[in-house]
């Protein structure tokens, strides 16, 4: 069977990221496909930095400088979206859908990137209409490919195991209810009808959250760091980059890890990446 490795990175810059170390984890990576987000700079930067061997898709923000979304994958890419949301959405630098073949087999990849938000303000306005996209968009991608996987920043803590200190964060973007219950419809069963974390009732779209399926019910592994006070050295995180895949596709899983920097004087970004083996039939 052929095995592909996909990785997710928030780079925070990815500038940034190889003045501190990327290039030399994504030698060592052994990765098929990158997604990247958080890329905050032009083509023109990221070719470069990444080097031979790669074919890059890039989508920045409309404004300079912020969020953009990138896949960079080792073979030519034919067909790739951009657009998701009604006509007056800018979803520029957030969201990147390309259909990758595989030995024959078409594996769907999307870089995502969705707002951080802000309770109670027009971030978290601009955040809901996101999110609103995606639950329209992720049936329509299950539908295009039994092989899909939306994997990213998807600023949105699903469960109290994805955040040490989720009693403290219940009021705060990324852990807000009617976030949770976007991930809670998303995750469920598709078809069936569920009670949401907010008290509302929703139908599930059936995707897999592959990153809790491989740990189980355990807390973490986070994947976000503030850099504020010893949050990293006390493993006080989130999890919050994901891989969200079709059934189809989640039952390939043959590896998942979380690459924690061993120190925190040797991250490159406030994020780990998140890497995942599937072995497509």
């Amino acid at each position: 069977m052929p095995k592909i490795r996909v990785a997710s990175v928030n780079a925070n810059g990815v500038r940034a990221a190889y003045r501190k170390g990327m290039g030399e984890w994504l030698e060592a990576a052994d990765v098929d496909v990158l997604a990247l987000q958080e890329v905050r700079a032009e083509t023109t930067d990221l070719v470069p930095l990444l080097g031979e061997g790669w074919h890059v898709l890039h989508d920045a923000a409309t404004a300079k400088g912020r969020a953009g979304v990138a896949i960079a994958t080792r073979e030519p890419v034919d067909v790739h979206r951009i657009d998701m949301g009604p006509p007056d959405f800018d979803s520029a630098g957030r969201w990147l859908e390309a259909d990758v073949e595989v030995a024959g087999v078409s594996l769907t990849v999307v870089s995502c990137y969705v707002h951080s938000g802000e309770a109670d303000t027009p971030k978290q306005e601009e955040k809901w209409r996101f999110l609103d996209a995606m639950e329209e968009r992720l049936p329509q991608l299950a539908a295009h490919s039994e092989y899909a996987v939306v994997v990213g920043d998807l600023n949105v803590g699903h469960r109290e195991l994805d955040i040490k200190n989720w009693r403290g964060n219940r009021k705060k973007a990324g852990f807000l209810p009617r976030e949770r219950s976007y991930f809670d419809r998303f995750l469920a069963p598709a078809g069936e009808t569920i009670e949401c974390v907010d008290g509302t009732t929703g139908t599930g779209l059936g995707w897999v959250d592959v990153g809790r399926q491989w740990a189980g019910e355990v807390d973490g592994p986070y994947t976000w760091w503030s850099n504020r006070g010893q949050a990293f050295d006390n493993d006080t995180g989130w999890r919050i980059d994901y891989h969200l895949a079709t059934p189809a596709l989640a039952a390939t899983v043959s590896a998942y890890r979380v690459d924690r920097a061993p120190s925190y004087d040797t991250r490159w970004s406030d994020h780990a990446s998140v890497v995942v083996d599937y072995e497509l039939p």
